[in-house]
């Protein structure tokens, strides 16, 4: 059974950054592509980026692009989403989530942590 347990929410200013991390735990974590999603109030659940089993591919939505980097380190079992200019639309609840296959650049994934809560005010 795989868990997931995202970290690095919290509330930051207009213009300022947040680094929100997911460390997973057992199973072999290279085997998936890793994305993160939000969800803002009264809206539907978002993709916002996927990276590759290795790394080496990656997506973003076009409204993070240039400001949010997704990462991976295998050896730590942990993805990260560097957020920098953030702004008071990208307050939402952060989700990461896994695919068991190599495909990390649509929104199907099939498992998804609890989420960390980033508020942005303007």
């Amino acid at each position: 059974q795989v868990q997931l347990v995202e970290s690095g929410g919290g509330l930051v200013q207009a213009g300022g950054s947040l680094r929100l991390s997911c460390a997973a735990s057992g199973r072999t974590f290279s085997d998936y592509a890793m994305g993160w999603f939000r969800q803002a109030p009264g809206k539907e659940r978002e993709f916002v980026a996927g990276i590759s089993r290795s790394g080496s591919g990656t997506y973003y939505v076009d409204s993070v692009k240039g400001r949010f980097t997704i990462s991976r380190d295998n050896g730590k079992n942990t993805v990260y989403l560097q957020m920098n200019s953030l702004n008071p639309e990208d307050t939402a609840i952060y989700y990461c989530a896994l695919r068991y296959s190599n495909v990390w650049n649509n929104p199907s994934y099939d498992y998804w942590g609890q989420g960390t809560q980033v508020t942005v005010s303007s």
